[in-house]
């Protein structure tokens, strides 16, 4: 059983700074509540109040909530509108799919003179004759009813036959009180035949052993392991044909029949834990014994190995959660293997080649999330860079003989002056030393011509000297 505490009530109003001394609205549905309690005396302020999908049984403890505007019951167990009167500024009340039969109880509801909107779709009294004429004239503030406007009109033909209308929805009320009485029966003696019956049956009461024959210790362990697989497939059966029983057998719509819906899933929620408690998960083996290092994904995270040929790297893209804390991630990078923890859930990945942790890195993307690991490989291979192509350059107009400088190859300096094939003008001036004084040049005159028959004066033939060409 699920009460209301003070550390609910906080957990419940973090939009308020957990502060309960001035919550004006707090949601407490689907908490499988059993009662109401300590909302009018710690949270005077309220104004909204959820309570629905619960199991609460009675309406209490809530008249101290004087600035209570909206109350939602829906889908509990309530059988009477009752202790309403001190919420003085109520304007909405929603009790959609409760077990409400006593349709007189609705005119506990004249004190709330603010109250415009009636919720009681899904009730048994909803079913009696008159139903709506006798609400409408019962409650004269009231403005919508099960989400229909009341007319003008609709409410004075209501006021004209309230008597006659009272009368009948009595006799239905009254019918309606003994078929309950018989249904509270029914489920107690059901309730104290199903303890019999669980106190009757007794573990191990359906085998029996022959202690006259003496079987081998092998045979025995046999023996032993056969029936206790048979016991457990025939205990599967039978749960299984117990749970489709429960679900199909048919039974009346009332407060007892949905606490034993909730009974039920809340005894195979606790066997279920159990079971996760007597059979822990194996661990999952990552590494066997021989050393051989296994693959595993258990984050079941989409992801991409490829190989980066010009840095020579390995590249691993593990497309992780958008949204994750990035402490939430362990990268462990080995020389063989690439571990990534997220969240505790191991992903695990052999690599193609041996790599160098020490050098590796680990980067995540700050638009999609994914955790982008680098690692450079231990053995690379010396590759050849490749040379980028000049565009090729403008041609000028030029001479034959740069034209020939270009296509020729340079020649090559020989030490032999012997094997010079080419003209060395660096001699043709002779030089002196520095203490001499200064070079003296020598004119040196054109070589003759087959027009000219005589030389210049002061012409002095060198041998040594080579002609000019």
């Amino acid at each position: 059983m699920v009460y209301i505490t003070e550390q609910l009530l906080r957990s419940r109003s973090e939009h308020n700074d957990c502060e309960i001394f001035s919550l004006e609205e707090v949601s407490l549905h689907q908490q499988d509540l059993q009662r109401i309690e300590h909302i009018d005396r710690w949270c005077r302020e309220l104004k909204i109040l959820y309570l629905q999908n619960n199991l609460i049984p009675h309406i209490e403890n809530v008249g101290r909530l004087k600035k209570l505007q909206y109350l939602n019951l829906a889908l509990n167990n309530i059988e009477v509108i009752e202790n309403l009167e001190g919420c003085e500024s109520l304007q909405k009340l929603d009790l959609t799919v409760n077990f409400v039969g006593r349709l007189s109880s609705v005119e506990s509801l004249r004190e709330n003179s603010e109250l415009r909107e009636l919720f009681l779709v899904g009730n048994p009294c909803t079913e009696f004759e008159g139903y709506r004429q006798y609400v409408v004239a019962s409650l004269p503030q009231l403005q919508w009813l099960d989400g229909t406007e009341i007319s003008r009109s609709e409410r004075i033909r209501a006021s004209q036959g309230l008597e006659e209308v009272r009368r009948r929805v009595r006799e239905q009320e009254e019918e309606y009180l003994r078929r309950r009485a018989t249904e509270k029966e029914e489920a107690q003696r059901k309730a104290a035949g199903e303890e019999k019956g669980s106190e009757g049956r007794k573990p191990g009461s359906d085998w029996y052993t022959d202690t006259n024959t003496a079987p081998s210790v092998e045979e025995e362990n046999k023996e032993n392991q056969e029936v206790e697989e048979n016991a457990v497939a025939s205990s599967d059966l039978e749960d299984e044909q117990r749970e489709r029983e429960f679900w199909h057998t048919p039974c009346s719509f009332s407060p007892e029949s949905r606490l034993e819906a909730h009974r039920h899933l809340e005894e195979k929620k606790r066997t279920k834990e159990k079971e996760k408690e007597k059979k822990p998960k194996a661990p999952r083996t990552l590494i066997t014994a021989d050393g051989r290092v296994m693959n595993a994904n258990e984050p079941r995270l989409d992801f991409s190995l490829t190989e980066d040929e010009e840095n020579n790297t390995i590249v691993l893209d593990l497309a992780v959660y958008r949204h994750m804390d990035t402490s939430l991630i362990d990268v462990d990078v080995q020389p063989t293997y690439a571990r990534v923890s997220v969240k505790g859930k191991i992903f695990q990945m052999v690599l193609p080649a041996e790599v160098k942790p020490d050098s590796s890195t680990a980067q995540r993307s700050q638009t999609t999330g994914h955790l982008v690991l680098t690692m450079p490989r231990a053995e690379g291979e010396i590759k050849v860079t490749k040379t980028v192509q000049r565009p090729p350059r403008a041609r000028r107009t030029s001479s034959s003989e740069d034209s020939k400088r270009r296509n020729t190859v340079p020649e090559r300096l020989e030490v032999d002056p012997s094997k010079r094939t080419t003209i060395d003008l660096a001699n043709i001036v002779p030089r002196r030393s520095t203490k001499e004084g200064p070079l003296e040049t020598s004119r040196v005159a054109p070589p003759s011509t087959a027009g000219r028959s005589s030389f210049s004066e002061g012409f002095v033939d060198d041998p040594d000297v080579p002609p000019l060409i």
